[in-house]
């Protein structure tokens, strides 16, 4: 079973336990929606199409968070003109999940609660200080510094001097 419903002004293709990303909507995380633009219904095979929409039919789901999309680069450019313009946009998104497709007086499916975080209670400080006793730590001052080599000098007498070419002998 699947629907074709209108939400912000877009039409999607909805079925029940469907995630999708739609226009960003004024509502919290975890709230409830419902959508009551339902334009055309599939249930396995009988299809019935509104005119423009059906009535007494709703589409129920639950907001899962916000989110943004990518960011899209606009370009503008005319050629031998020396005009160019750039900017950017990132569209804002609400995730939903499709609860229930069905008329307006079915009981509806609540969402989930989330879970609550479990509260962990600190041990006692006398079992923390006999769990942590650890290696005793030596100081910096008990550390022998790293010893340092002397740097190697070369005497001018061990350099390599270029070699003399050696005179010729002057013409008369």
């Amino acid at each position: 079973m699947y629907a074709i419903v209108e939400i912000a002004g877009q039409q999607f293709k909805v079925e029940e336990g469907k995630k999708i990303f739609v226009h960003r909507m004024d509502a919290a995380e975890g709230e409830n929606v419902v959508f009551e633009k339902v334009l055309l219904i599939d249930n396995d095979g009988a299809i019935s199409i509104g005119e423009p929409v059906i009535t007494d039919t709703v589409v129920e789901a639950t907001v899962l968070g916000h989110a943004r999309g990518d960011k899209v680069i606009i370009f503008k450019k005319k050629r031998r003109k020396g005009y160019q313009k750039r900017s950017g946009h990132r569209q804002d998104f609400t995730e939903i999940e499709i609860l229930s497709i069905g008329p307006k007086d079915a009981p509806r499916k609540k969402a989930a609660p989330k879970p609550e975080k479990k509260v962990v209670e600190a041990p006692a400080a006398e079992e923390t200080k006999a769990e942590t006793k650890k290696a005793p730590v030596k100081k910096a001052a008990e550390k022998k510094p790293a010893e340092k080599k002397a740097p190697v000098v070369k005497k001018a007498a061990e350099k390599k001097a270029p070699a003399a070419k050696p005179k010729k002998p002057a013409k008369k």
